[in-house]
């Protein structure tokens, strides 16, 4: 067996322990930090290339392959990278730096096709009103490619909270920790807390975000409704 189990499960001695109630708090406050900062950093790293590769197009694809690739280096090999090269240490500035770049890829994607996709002729009608530049990306393009954006960041935080746990490798890992804890000192409880705890935050947080969009795009729930 993969985890031989040397305790009792359900195992409620270990989590009636005060420390260990306040060690799986911690743990999950943690996870919460690390991926609402890697996607708020994430996207305001990846919204101004999206709304450059959409403005001059020949940016599109070079910063398409470049987020590609960045996403496609294998997590363990990226903190090993981090840390030699940067010199960061087993800190939260290492975790979150990896987690940042695996978010640019769909975050800048998303965000490019959301605005890539607002029609023509509703460009037109901004600018016949005399709306600047400015003007018509925050009150025009904006708000119709948001659907399209919050999908994207729906996608990002769902593969960051999945993600998050990884970096327990390198001393962080929010819910991570307990996956470890429950390997090492083989307790299956500790393992189980961890798993319910991440896919409980993964759908509040993908169902918090669809609250969001519906609340910040009432127009395209009154269209899908006629």
């Amino acid at each position: 067996m993969l985890l031989a189990q040397s305790r009792p499960f359900p195992d409620w001695e270990w989590l009636s322990r005060s420390r260990n109630v306040d060690r799986v708090i911690d743990a999950f406050m943690q996870h919460i930090e690390l991926t609402v900062l890697a996607v708020l950093i994430g996207f305001v790293i990846a919204a101004p290339m999206a709304i450059a590769a959409v403005r001059w197009r020949p940016l599109y694809k070079p910063l398409l392959a470049f987020t590609g690739v960045l996403f496609t280096i294998p997590s363990l090999a990226l903190f090993v990278l981090l840390i030699a090269f940067l010199n960061t240490g087993l800190t939260r500035t290492t975790s979150l730096i990896g987690l940042v770049i695996y978010t640019l890829l769909i975050l800048f994607r998303n965000t490019a096709v959301g605005l890539d996709g607002v029609d023509p002729e509703v460009r037109e009608a901004a600018e016949a009103m005399g709306h600047t530049r400015r003007q018509q990306l925050l009150r025009v393009e904006l708000p119709v490619a948001l659907p399209v954006i919050i999908a994207g960041v729906r996608i990002a935080t769902v593969t960051t909270i999945g993600l998050v746990t990884i970096t327990a490798l390198i001393g962080q890992g929010g819910l991570g920790q307990l996956f470890l804890l429950g390997f090492q000192r083989r307790n299956p409880t500790a393992l189980l807390i961890g798993f319910v705890l991440s896919v409980l935050l993964a759908v509040v947080a993908d169902l918090a975000l669809v609250a969001l969009e519906r609340g910040l795009t009432p127009w395209s729930r009154a269209r899908t409704v006629s």
